[in-house]
């Protein structure tokens, strides 16, 4: 995840956003960069790798100014390198940015009938040309920044600085995580209180929608309207942790909001946005000789690898064997040397995908870790690291690691389509546009959170909740079932919608609500039909669907939560979302322990 550092001070900043870059190593990145106003002029450093490359170009090159920013980079658009790394520059103005402009190619190639040169392969560079076009057309600073920001679509946080004006920052936010840190004559900006700890402990923290005029002795914060917005300033314990909750009641909450910022960052690790293609990768199999793919995982992770089974049968025609770890170990698999094995797991310590993994390799098998920790055993005996870009995941129940597993396991769905045959060029394109799509509608997903937050407060009154889906929401049922019973302690299961007649139908009275998640894809009007079922025998129906969905749905429902309309290749990393809500609201109803769950533990490290 990139990571995002602005002051505005009353001493020379370089070194001051250094460090606060420093304490923003632990989200990842690839290249790193700081801006000044040195004399009225803009001046920059830059350097592919870690910071103390950029360091030793400080040390050999300072930059002076008492207002600056700052940049971690993980490579979405463009490789990882020195023409790539923020901050970039536009005439007159200077940007960082996490996240993904997604209709960036439609704004460059305006920009450059407009006359505009880029000089990298960024999405960002999008953003200062854009400022500089309002400049260019008579717009005050803060002006031709909000102008340009409601020329943006997808999800972004930003930091934008003027030539010529050393008490100015705009700050925006559009899902990624911004905060705001408040000094004595300075003020401060950065991706979380994190960053910000060695200077204030009193934070403003944005929300979405809100960008923000940062001066020396004054915050102003506004909306996309325009209009002014007051946010709570509070004491931060940034100081204290390595990972505070921000403005949240729990981790578990903070992890669900940080989906559309992490969601992103891993996918723009595994597919160009700029090309429109899947990368690739170092794999130690070529996909397109590999007869059979063996996925192994436990609880959570083992559920993406589920969905995992279908985008890979579908896309590449690449069959596939899963199993839960616990099982896969002792059933002694036979697997052919044209196999290859992926393994999946959050902290890359679970012990039973482990053992399985090790069997895998004792079988001469080429194995892959799907992780979130790269210093993981499993990271370092597997063939090759996919690395899931989550961040640190606090809450034990499984959340933005769980969809990043999942965009991990789309990209490589594409990439093996590619390989095999079964994937065309400009097919390939359409679905990583599809993928860029995902953060932004991810943003909207959450902002449902009041209605389900209230069909949550029905939930808990319940002894029992169903689950239905079919296809890829089959691995979603199980997953929101799995969700609800680890938070709440609500007996919940999940069915695939097909299985609800060959036994589950016996249990549905008036008391039992059924969560049934239902896109309006190929097979919605099945699923329907059994809703139908449902509905005949008094079941309160919870429905999860779409717009289109909602419309062609006719039954009475307890509550229908309506997502945006979505592709096909994104709708179960963003369907997830409102699974996770819901459990986690109705276990924050109940008063359980949210974070930490009776009996269960965040790594499972024993058999």
């Amino acid at each position: 995840m990139c990571g995002i550092v602005g002051i505005v001070g009353h001493s020379p900043v370089a070194p001051l956003i250094v460090d606060a870059l420093k304490r923003l190593e632990y989200r990842g990145y690839d290249s790193a960069g700081v801006a000044t106003i040195e004399h009225g002029a803009l001046a920059r450093r830059r350097a592919e790798g870690k910071l103390i490359n950029l360091e030793r170009r400080l040390t050999a090159d300072p930059l002076d100014g008492t207002i600056g920013i700052g940049h971690t980079r993980w490579a979405t658009h463009g490789v990882p390198n020195e023409t790539n790394a923020h901050p970039h520059f536009s005439d007159d103005v200077a940007i960082v940015h996490n996240g993904i402009i997604e209709n960036f190619a439609e704004l460059r190639s305006e920009l450059e009938k407009d006359g505009y040169v880029f000089s990298s392969q960024t999405d960002t560079e999008v953003v200062a040309h854009l400022v500089s076009r309002e400049l260019r057309r008579g717009a005050r600073p803060v002006d031709a920044a909000f102008r340009a920001l409601k020329q943006l679509r997808g999800a972004f946080a930003l930091a934008i600085m003027f030539k010529g004006d050393d008490d100015l920052i705009v700050g925006a936010r559009n899902g990624p995580p911004l905060a705001v840190g408040h000094g004595e004559g300075e003020m401060f900006l950065g991706s979380d209180a994190i960053a910000l700890a060695p200077f204030t402990d009193s934070i403003t923290y944005l929300e979405d929608g809100d960008w923000a005029v940062i001066r020396r002795n004054n915050i102003q914060i506004f909306d996309m309207s325009g209009e002014p917005v007051e946010r709570l300033r509070r004491q931060s314990i940034g100081t204290s942790f390595l990972v505070d909750k921000g403005n949240h009641r729990h981790f578990m909450h903070k992890e669900i909001h940080e989906q559309p910022e992490v969601i992103s960052h891993t996918l723009g690790h595994y597919v160009d946005f700029t090309n429109g293609t899947a990368k690739a990768l170092d794999l130690p199999w070529d996909f397109a000789k590999v007869d059979r793919l063996a996925i192994s995982a436990c609880g959570t992770a083992y559920l993406a690898g589920l969905v995992g089974k279908y985008w890979f049968e579908r896309l590449a025609r690449l069959p596939v064997d899963i199993d839960v770890a616990s099982e896969f170990r002792y059933r002694e698999m036979p697997i052919s040397k044209n196999s290859a094995a992926l393994f999946v797991s959050q902290s890359g310590e679970t012990a039973d995908t482990l053992a399985s993994l090790r069997y895998c390799r004792g079988e001469g098998v080429p194995i892959g870790a799907i992780v979130n920790v790269r210093e993981s055993t499993m990271a370092r005996e597997a063939d090759v690291i996919l690395p899931t870009l989550a961040g640190p995941e606090i809450g034990v129940a499984s959340t933005k690691a769980f969809t990043c597993q999942l965009s991990v396991m789309a990209s490589l769905a594409i990439r093996a389509g590619v390989a095999r045959g079964h994937i065309a060029k400009g097919e390939e394109q359409v679905l990583v546009r599809q993928l860029a799509e995902a953060a932004r509608l991810a943003t909207q997903v959450i902002k449902l959170e009041d209605q389900i937050e209230k069909v949550a407060r029905d939930l808990a009154h319940s002894r029992d909740v169903l689950y239905l889906g079919r296809d890829t929401n089959y691995p979603l049922a199980l997953e929101g079932a799995l969700k609800l019973k680890e938070l709440s302690y609500i007996h919940a299961e999940g069915y695939a919608a097909g299985e609800l007649k060959h036994g589950p139908i016996a249990l549905i009275d008036e008391n039992m609500p059924v969560v049934v998640i239902a896109p309006h894809d190929r097979i919605f009007e099945k699923t329907v039909s059994n809703m139908q079922e449902v509905a005949a025998r008094g079941g309160k129906i919870i429905l999860i669907t779409d717009e289109r969905g909602a419309a062609n749905s006719t039954l009475e429902t307890l509550d229908t939560i309506v997502l945006p309309d979505m592709p096909e290749i994104i709708a179960p990393i963003l369907y997830a979302l409102p699974v996770q809500m819901l459990a986690y609201h109705t276990a924050v109803f109940m008063g359980t322990d949210v974070d930490q769950p009776r009996n269960l533990a965040k790594s499972v490290t024993v058999e």
